[in-house]
């Protein structure tokens, strides 16, 4: 493969994780809806793995308000049409009312689907 289109395919899915983050940063669930598959399931630090659609109600309902993200790093290995990205981040968040920060790594696969890197599954751990 051709280094720099290795390097811009991979830059392609970092941007695909950014606006990812940014979304989830702003509450944008209308974004986010349209960044991850349909298929998308969340696992979360707990161990509790929510689909799309209930990951998105609980956006919209509030119950998880996101005051910022941080990005640390990110690492992505491509293999064609399909990529594992790594990224450290540190939230700033209120679950119970009271404003928290979190480290969490994200471990995201994501698929191209014609032009664009779609979000397939997140597993979220704390590191």
């Amino acid at each position: 493969m051709n280094p720099s289109a290795d390097v811009n395919t991979r830059m392609e899915v970092i941007d695909a994780y950014r606006a990812h983050l940014h979304a989830m940063a702003d509450g944008d669930t209308v974004a986010l809806d349209a960044l991850l598959d349909d298929g998308f399931t969340l696992t979360q630090t707990t161990g509790d793995r929510q689909a799309k659609a209930e990951w998105l109600a609980d956006l919209r309902a509030a119950t998880f308000v996101p005051l910022g993200i941080e990005e640390k790093t990110v690492t992505v290995v491509v293999d064609g049409g399909t990529a594992r990205l790594v990224g450290r981040v540190i939230t700033r968040a209120t679950g119970d009312g009271a404003p928290e920060d979190q480290r969490l790594q994200l471990t995201m696969d994501y698929a191209r689907v014609r032009d664009s890197w779609i979000a397939l599954r997140s597993v979220a751990r704390s590191w």
